[in-house]
């Protein structure tokens, strides 16, 4: 039985949690990555199989709510961001608690300032173990409201075993992320570690290691994303690789596959893993899950895609990427970013920042389906389900022909369901 977090009921929805129960109870092996369907007549709405909050959000959550209930009269800290999820986060401020830093890690508040009586949250990415040292020499336990995602503590100790058996560690991962920085610091205790963002990264460590490049030009190219001690003509020949969990999982897979191909081209197929590590069970399930499902919605059909998350959200921004390969696709922080049926505000991955679309809703009439308007949705792993609730009305407000959604509910609830396909 999955452990029940206690999230708050204002995080909850009584539309979207109904058709994900009902689906856990129909697949509850998660084969099925097919969309959701809900016709209200003039509009459908294509839902990802999973989206949404995961385990290490619900843990993160409950962990803050908990501590500000049980310290009322405490000084209450996060390190920064309990999650990526600018709601979330603004609650927790309107209810008391301060951030330490910036999620860059700029300090907001100096750390000098604590006292050993201030309660210290750490996010669901964990923090460095200088971090985490600096909070112990102020006399605040850094372990104890510590909600660190059991899943990025997995990465941390499969870079450690790697490390106790002579392998260098490479990290799929943004660098100035603080689920990297935590990696990073974790994993440099034990092993010679590199950094990579994407392939083109992998690639040109690739190069050194058939000689294709100086070292100078490897040093030059990776200056800020290696541990101090990387040496990269000893430490790429025995090689490991993990990654910051909410990069896409198939580039994680594409990144270590490419790794392992060097490793037998210059070493020979004899004794692989003396030389590869393997490591795909450091890959978090709901990451993949939501990655997954994104893709088979995106192949069922869309006119255009709405996703859900904060815009310094990692795993959401992987969730846009997917989808706009496919189709118009709004990435929104919340409900109040669709402006109007003519205008909508999103951030634009390309740009890096936020921008209002007009005419982005297409007219019902001149679509491929004649008569009606499919729209996809999904969201990250820390955005509730509440708000897809949120935008999913918001979106109905346009087609004044609709159906009823507490119809549309009432109906599958008594188990008719004729405009709903799970």
């Amino acid at each position: 039985m999955p452990r029940e977090f206690k999230v708050p009921d204002f995080y909850r929805s009584k539309f979207v949690q109904v058709i994900k129960a009902s689906r856990a109870a129909q697949d509850p092996k998660k084969k099925d990555r097919t969309p959701s369907i809900i016709d209200f007549g003039p509009v459908r709405f294509k839902i990802a199989r999973h989206f949404g909050f995961c385990f290490g959000v619900e843990n993160a959550i409950e962990i803050a709510y908990r501590v500000i209930e049980e310290n009322p009269e405490k000084r209450v800290f996060l390190l920064s961001e309990v999650i990526h999820n600018p709601g979330v986060n603004r609650d927790l401020e309107e209810r008391g608690i301060k951030f330490l830093m910036k999620t860059d890690g700029t300090h907001l508040i100096d750390l000098k300032t604590l006292t050993p009586d201030d309660i210290v949250i750490v996010p669901a990415f964990g923090t460095t173990i200088e971090l985490q040292k600096k909070l112990e020499s102020l006399g605040i336990n850094p372990y104890k409201d510590d909600a660190t995602c059991p899943f990025v503590e997995k990465v941390w100790k499969r870079a450690e075993q790697l490390g106790q058996l002579g392998f260098t560690v490479i990290v799929h991962g943004k660098k100035t992320h603080e689920e990297t920085r935590a990696t990073f610091s974790h994993s440099k205790q034990t092993a010679p570690t590199l950094i990579v963002l994407n392939m083109k990264d992998a690639e040109v460590a690739i190069s050194y290691m058939k000689d294709e490049i100086s070292v100078d030009s490897f040093k030059e190219y990776f200056a800020d994303a290696m541990s101090s001690n990387f040496k990269p003509e000893i430490h790429l020949k025995k090689i490991g690789v993990v990654n910051q969990t909410t990069m896409l999982a198939s580039e994680t897979k594409s990144i270590s596959e490419a790794f392992k191909q060097a490793l037998i081209e210059i070493n020979g197929l004899v004794n692989l893993n003396k030389y590869f590590g393997d490591t795909r069970d450091t890959l978090c399930y709901a990451t993949y899950e939501n990655q997954s499902a994104t893709q088979a919605m995106t192949e069922d059909g869309a006119d255009l895609a709405i996703v859900v998350g904060g815009y310094n959200s990692s795993n959401t921004s992987h969730l846009v990427e997917l989808c706009e390969e496919y189709f118009p696709t709004f990435y929104i922080k919340d409900h109040l970013e669709i402006l109007s049926e003519k205008q909508i505000r999103h951030y634009d991955l390309n740009s890096k920042i936020i921008i209002e679309s007009s005419n982005w809703l297409p007219n019902t009439r001149t679509n491929s389906n004649n008569d009606k308007i499919d729209i996809a949705i999904t969201a990250g792993a820390s955005c509730p389900d509440k708000e897809v609730d949120l935008v999913i009305t918001r979106l109905l407000d346009f087609f004044p022909e609709k159906l009823k959604l507490e119809q549309v509910l009432a109906d599958f609830t008594n188990n008719s369901r004729p405009h709903i396909t799970l």
